[in-house]
Parts: structure tokens; C-alpha cells; sequence
């Protein structure tokens, strides 16, 4: 007869079991929003730009913080050719576009490397998230670095994070990745808000669509993993000429199809169609209540654009 296994004290439990991380929220924003990609390559830090920019349209404060320390992006996206400077205790965000803007970036060289193993990539992601003087944003928009490593696992188990959303192109290569990446996430207990399905498709000069990477794999992906499925941004050359020259589409072409996908401004005066992906991160609403932030009435409703499966109407009114 096998015999029976020990049991373990609780104290020995306690010592030996897995260690539990206080997850502390990024100071001076009320929500702190993740932009994710598995894969790199995929639009991620484009579409992390955008999304900013569109909140601060609609009039959110809005701080964008790059968290990708092997390869930054934002000093290109913003055209940021300047170093942030520091009181000794914290670091003072560096305001384009009226955006609060911090990139590891803007503390080194343009070519040079970031020869870092990971403990210091974490107390470099530590620093940007506790010794910057965020000031008084309504969100902050975190631009991940690919894959599932260092910063992920830092910011999911040590960061108070409201959410993240994972951009894809419907490519079965970066799907694959994709899968991993809500699984990491999903384990750590960080809620995935949704799908992007970037890069989808371009339209022709005769007016026909071509999914050059394949069609539906992202929202196959979301339905699988029972996540919502965002919409689709096409492929557009002005996008990424507006990248390289530092100026997003959503600043300096707010007309342009694709800035109408992040922001499509309505003829009543004060109110704006957004992803409704922002709402449903941040309220416990249906479709038919209405509930408030800082000033803001936020209606739900159910329409379909070109490009996006849900937008919002956020409507200024003053709240006594």
C-alpha cells in the first residue's frame, strides 16, 4: 500500500509558494491603458500614437508613455529631438501635441543600443511608471514592446493596468503569437479590452479590396479566446509617410479615411464618434444606461462605420 505524501505546514506553504506581486498604479492618470502586439512589425506603436491623439482631440488629457526600451519609437512618430529634464526625484514629461511624453528614447543617442539584460530593463519600466511627473491625465496610453517578456511581466504583475489592446495583422505568423500573448495576459489577470485587425486590407485604384495578408484571422482569433473583436484599420502609405515626418495622421490630417476610423467628428457641435473599446474598459453599462466622467455623458451605441464595428458618442456637459 503506497504511502500517504506529507503535508506541508501552512507556513512552508507560504515560503515556498508563488511569490504575490502589490500591483501599484501609474501616478498622476486616472486610467492606464496597454497597447500590445505578440509580433513585431504589426502597427502597434502607429496605432498607440493614433489613439492618443484622438483622446486628446475629444478633450482628454492624455500622457503616452513608450515602454519599449530595445527599440523606441515614439521620438520618431512625435519628432522629439529633446531631453527630458529632472527635479532629482522625477523625471518631467516632455508635451507635444499636447501630449505628456516619456520614451527611454529620449535619454540616449538615436543608433545607440540598449545593451540591457532583464533586471534592467525593469527598473527602467519601474521608473517610467513611478519617478515621472504624470500630470493630472485622464489616461495614459502605454506602448508595449512585442512579445511576451521582461515588460509585460512587469507591468501586469507590479502596474495597475485598466486594460490592454492587442493589434494584429490577420497574418497566421503573427497570429500565432497573438495566441500566446492573451494566454500571458489572460494568466496574469490583466483584462484584454480586444482585437485590432491592423494592416487588413488596402483598397485598389479600382476600388476593390485586397487582403494581402489573409482576411479574418483576427476576429477568428478574438472569437476563438472569447475576446471582443475591435475592427479594421487598411493599409494606407499616408500613415506611415505621416509617421516618418513625426506628424500621426490623427494630428495633421483629422479628415484623412483612416483618421476617421480613431476619430470621426459629427456635424452636432460637442459631440464625437471614438472606439467604443475606451467605454467598455472603464464603465459596468449597457447599452441603454448612461453613465459619467469628469464632465462627460457617455452614451452607448450600436453602429456600424466603414471601418469599425462599435462607436461611442461622448457628449461635454457640466456635471454638478
Amino acid at each position: 500500500m503506497p504511502k500517504e505524501k506529507p503535508e506541508l505546514s501552512e507556513a512552508m506553504k507560504k515560503k515556498i509558494g508563488g511569490k504575490t506581486f502589490e500591483k501599484n498604479p501609474i501616478l498622476g492618470t486616472k486610467f492606464t491603458i496597454a497597447i500590445s502586439s505578440a509580433k513585431g512589425g504589426v502597427g502597434k506603436s502607429t496605432f498607440a500614437t493614433n489613439i492618443a491623439l484622438a483622446l486628446k482631440t475629444i478633450g482628454c488629457k492624455v500622457g503616452l508613455l513608450d515602454a519599449d526600451i530595445y527599440g523606441p519609437s515614439l521620438p520618431k512618430l512625435f519628432s522629439i529631438n529633446e531631453k527630458p529634464q529632472s527635479d532629482g526625484k522625477k523625471l518631467t514629461p516632455i508635451t507635444k501635441y499636447d501630449i505628456q511624453c516619456m520614451s527611454i528614447g529620449f535619454l540616449t543617442e538615436e543608433q545607440t543600443p540598449m545593451i540591457w539584460r532583464g533586471p534592467m530593463v525593469t527598473s527602467a519600466i519601474k521608473t517610467f511608471a513611478q519617478k515621472v511627473a504624470w500630470k493630472d491625465l485622464d489616461f495614459i496610453i502605454v506602448d508595449m514592446p512585442p512579445g511576451t517578456g521582461d515588460t509585460q511581466l512587469t507591468f501586469s504583475q507590479e502596474i495597475k493596468m485598466d486594460g490592454v489592446i492587442i493589434v494584429s495583422t490577420p497574418q497566421e505568423l503573427a497570429l500565432q503569437d497573438v495566441k500566446r500573448g492573451i494566454k500571458m495576459f489572460d494568466k496574469l489577470g490583466v483584462k484584454i479590452i480586444g482585437l485590432i485587425d491592423n494592416m487588413s486590407h488596402f483598397i485598389g485604384d479600382d476600388g476593390k479590396k485586397y487582403p494581402i495578408f489573409g482576411e479574418g484571422g483576427v476576429k477568428r482569433t478574438a472569437e476563438e479566446f472569447n475576446k471582443e473583436f475591435l475592427g479594421e484599420i487598411p493599409i494606407n502609405p499616408e500613415v506611415g509617410k505621416q509617421g516618418d515626418l513625426g506628424t500621426p495622421i490623427v494630428e495633421s490630417q483629422p479628415d484623412h479615411e483612416i483618421s476617421k476610423i480613431y476619430l470621426i467628428p459629427l456635424s452636432e457641435p460637442g459631440i464625437t464618434l471614438m472606439f467604443s473599446f475606451l467605454i467598455f474598459s472603464f464603465f459596468e453599462i449597457s447599452f441603454v444606461n448612461l453613465s459619467t466622467l469628469d464632465g462627460y455623458v457617455c452614451k452607448i451605441s450600436l453602429k456600424i462605420s466603414p471601418f469599425t464595428s462599435f462607436i461611442i458618442f461622448l457628449e461635454k456637459e457640466t456635471i454638478s
